[in-house]
């Protein structure tokens, strides 16, 4: 079974009006698949005082790709449920303003563990930040 990318976007803004932190910071899936998972996200209201975009602002969107590719990896082996266990990232050049893209690439596809790597770059394809996410495949 496999979920659209507006399925996705619909589980991601559920609780309406903001309730979820994907929400709240404006993402938005453009693509969703086991293999790769695209998304936007704003650089205004995610950023630190310094006026740049946030580096955990990056982590969140990182995080939300790479579990939605998890959760669709997780379908496929009848785990579909992913719970982040490891992230890191490593923050390359500040944002100031627009949109960031993140698109998350499958790394390790197993049955119990899921590990992907998300590379966010800014509107002008400049990378912004490398992420890596690992998510435990849990049964219904």
């Amino acid at each position: 079974m496999d979920i659209a990318a507006d399925s996705v976007q619909d589980l991601l803004s559920a609780t309406g009006g903001g309730g979820t932190l994907g929400t709240r910071m404006g993402i938005q899936l453009s693509e969703a698949s086991a293999e790769r998972v695209v998304g936007t996200m704003p650089v205004e209201g995610n950023t630190q005082p310094y006026g740049l975009l946030h580096g955990g602002a990056s982590c969140v969107l990182a995080e939300t790709l790479g579990s939605v590719g998890a959760v669709m990896h997780g379908q496929s082996v009848d785990r579909p449920f992913a719970v982040g266990v490891d992230i890191n990232a490593t923050h390359h050049k500040s944002a100031r303003s627009g949109v960031v893209t993140g698109v998350a690439t499958p790394v390790h596809r197993g049955r119990t563990m899921a590990t992907y790597e998300i590379v966010i770059t800014d509107e002008s394809g400049e990378r912004v930040c490398t992420a890596r996410i690992t998510c435990l495949l849990r049964g219904a």
